[in-house]
């Protein structure tokens, strides 16, 4: 196994790492919309936050090689599920054509009261 972190991304707010690389698969822990040279949040709308994530997981798959063209199964959790229309317009923007597994999940609450976190599984070419 191998610990993947980048200052392009937020740093871990607990006892974790920004993804973990094993045999061939990486599996990056749950990203929300912060900003990685504040430590701040960003947006107010799921769209805003969704942004926010998507460039957090980026950075995280480009320090491993990787691209959203090589994500196998996708989690999103959101805060309330009236944002999914919304999550999936941002997300469909980002994954392209692209079409992996996904799960989404509505939850009480998020870390740092984000709207939307989003964790992936992908291949490494």
């Amino acid at each position: 196994m191998k610990a993947i972190n980048t200052p392009n991304a937020p740093k871990a707010i607990g006892p974790y790492s920004q993804a973990i690389l094993v045999n061939g698969f990486l599996y990056t822990s749950g990203q929300v919309p912060l900003n990685p040279e504040t430590g701040e949040m960003v947006g107010k709308t799921v769209s805003e936050q969704a942004e926010q994530v998507f460039k957090n997981l980026s950075a995280v798959l480009e320090t491993s090689g990787c691209h959203f063209s090589d994500v196998i199964k996708a989690t999103v959790f959101l805060t309330t599920m009236d944002d999914f229309p919304k999550l999936n317009e941002v997300y469909a923007k980002h994954m392209r054509d692209h079409k992996p597994a996904r799960s989404t999940v509505a939850v009480s609450a998020l870390p740092k009261n984000a709207l939307v976190e989003i964790e992936l599984i992908c291949k490494v070419p």
